[in-house]
């Protein structure tokens, strides 16, 4: 019956600055409809996954957590460190690949993965 994932969308106490971020540090080339149209490559996959209320992997405060898949996750980290993006976590290496998390400008954690 699913096709495939379609979209993220949420409110943002300040739009102009939550656009200019993502494009600017995930590379996301926001349209003037406030959005943009990720196209996967065979490589890529889309998780959709539930987690309990209580467990910490991320924020208990925070309902969502977005996780975007990099090609190369040493070039994200080398781009994030030369526009001074902090790491929130330490990268971590598992049998499911690579990870790293930022914040976004509204305290949201975001999860970069390699596969």
């Amino acid at each position: 019956m699913i096709k495939g994932f379609g979209g993220i969308f949420w409110r943002t106490k300040n739009l102009d600055e939550i656009k200019k971020w993502y494009s600017e540090v995930l590379k996301l080339e926001i349209e003037g409809w406030n959005g943009t149209i990720i196209k996967p490559d065979p490589e890529n996959e889309t998780i959709f996954s539930f987690f309990k209320e209580d467990d910490p992997y991320f924020p208990t405060e925070q309902q969502v957590m977005l996780n975007f898949q990099v090609h190369d996750l040493e070039e994200t980290i080398q781009h994030l460190n030369q526009i001074g993006v902090p790491l929130a976590k330490e990268k971590e290496v598992s049998e499911f690949g690579q990870f790293i998390w930022i914040k976004d400008p509204e305290g949201r954690l975001i999860e970069l993965w390699e596969k």
